[in-house]
């Protein structure tokens, strides 16, 4: 038996010894992929999304980003996925270490009649032991594979990062239009109620008068033209609650957001009251998920190639027995003790074509890999550029409605006071309500936008814009 565990102990030892011989293929270093796109020395990929929508303070906003994170099923659906594509990686992982099936058996055999001696009689033998098998792994085919499965688990788990970016952005993009629509609403039934009163100042003046019904029937025009366009309103609330219920896996029917969440909470849009700031030299790709999930296809296409060029050489394993065989009636013990060991080679010596064809395929394969990755980064900076520009423009849009509203504003009194003094014309009164109501509903458009485009910014930097000071910054438009 000592002699046996020598043998083993040797055999183990030179094992060891070829597995540790140098994989095929190239190896894959992700520095270099960025520095071919250009990418900034402390690239990484992203492992988190910031909680950016709590910069809102908005208490509804935050209930229903935490339904949507528990009750999401595409987000469940990724969470699967990347446990799938872990147990996968540890079943590549495990090929690489010796396996051992503990095995017993009992064996009967019947000596045929014409035997020359103990014909007709049974013979009995029983055996238990561990049978063993060890893929070398001398070009390293198992452990390229486990590479490519390890970074496809961990692109899968970045893909579920992105998952949770794309639904927390969704989420308050749908939030968005929801306190929108409700704004405009209330604009417009504000707007309703002023043009209710100047209505009963032109009765006045016609009971005193100085006015006609041609000047009713105008202003009633003009409060019926502004009835008209309420309807869209609601329906822009009903539209973006029944998308806020699909995202937080409730009925439509079942959810209302004012009725389910914010109960005594002020109903308006979220907005900062820091400016948001960045900083020019910082990565800010390393926290973009889609960067980084096509970094790991890279990697894992990478590995492939060594996968299928170690098929050009031949694979090592060794199979064996350890254990005791023994008849009926003898017990099994150390002189019972048994013992195999057996070497094979394997080498596709005729298949030597179709392996070359198998390697070029994984070569293009990582080829458009890179490409992807290449591209990825290029969408990700552009996004980032146009979502910066375009949140810029819509606040300079905002100060100038603020603007507009507060000088049409100051014109509706001066013309009021005018007309009802009968030093100007009713036209211009009316002229004077057009502008202010129009300027009004176009400063609650534009805090619409503004914040679409501050979730789009949030979006495009994956969260990692925060409110800090730093060497550029897109500054509030105080309200």
């Amino acid at each position: 038996m000592r002699k046996t565990i020598r043998l083993t102990a040797i055999s183990m030892a030179l094992a060891s010894l070829l597995f540790g011989c140098a994989s095929v293929g190239p190896s894959y270093a992700a520095s270099a992929a960025a520095n071919q796109v250009q990418l900034p020395a402390e690239y990484k990929a992203a492992d988190k999304a910031q909680n950016w929508w709590q910069q809102f303070n908005d208490p509804v906003l935050d209930q229903l980003i935490e339904k949507a994170l528990l009750n999401n099923q595409t987000l469940a659906a990724a969470e699967a996925n990347v446990k799938r594509a872990y147990a996968a990686f540890e079943d590549s992982d495990n090929d690489g270490w010796p396996r051992m099936d503990i095995t017993a058996s009992q064996q009967n055999n019947q000596i045929p009649d014409s035997a020359t001696q103990n014909a007709g009689q049974i013979q009995r033998q029983a055996s238990l032991g561990g049978a063993l098998s060890w893929d070398l792994d001398l070009f390293g085919k198992l452990r390229r594979a486990s590479e490519a499965a390890n970074a496809r688990a961990q692109g899968a788990e970045l893909a579920w990062q992105e998952a949770k970016v794309q639904l927390l952005a969704q989420v308050a993009a749908s939030y968005g239009d929801y306190r929108g629509a409700q704004l405009r609403l209330t604009v417009a039934e504000q707007n309703l109620g002023n043009l209710r009163r100047t209505k009963q100042i032109i009765l006045a003046r016609r009971d005193a008068g100085f006015a006609s019904d041609l000047e009713i029937s105008r202003i009633d025009a003009q409060m019926y033209q502004l009835q008209s366009t309420m309807p869209q309103f609601q329906f822009a609330k009903a539209q973006a609650n029944t998308t806020i219920a699909a995202l937080v896996a409730q009925a439509a029917e079942q959810f209302v957001l004012d009725g389910s969440l914010g109960k005594g909470e002020k109903q308006s849009l979220p907005e900062l009251t820091t400016p948001l700031s960045f900083a020019n030299q910082h990565n800010y790709l390393k926290f973009r998920t889609d960067v980084a999930v096509a970094e790991r296809e890279l990697a894992a296409s990478t590995a492939d190639i060594g996968v299928a060029t170690a098929e050009l050489y031949p694979e090592v394993s060794v199979t064996g027995f350890l254990g005791f065989i023994a008849s009926p009636g003898l017990s099994l013990g150390s002189h019972n003790e048994a013992w195999s060991i057996a070497p094979s080679l394997r080498w596709q010596a005729t298949e030597l074509s179709s392996i070359q064809a198998r390697i070029r395929g994984a070569e293009a394969s990582q080829q458009m890999a890179f490409a992807r990755f290449q591209q990825t980064v290029f969408d990700a900076l552009a996004q980032m550029q146009s979502s910066l520009h375009g949140y810029r423009t819509s606040r300079e849009q905002q100060l100038s409605a603020q603007q507009q509203v507060t000088a049409t504003e100051q014109a509706v009194q001066l013309t009021r006071a005018q007309y009802e003094a009968g030093t100007t014309e009713f036209l211009d009164l009316l002229d004077a309500e057009r502008d202010w109501l129009a300027a009004r509903d176009q400063q609650a458009a534009l805090s619409t936008q503004s914040f679409q485009r501050l979730v789009s910014v949030y979006r495009a930097f994956s969260g990692g814009l925060e409110l800090e000071q730093g060497t550029a910054q897109i500054a509030l438009v105080k309200e």
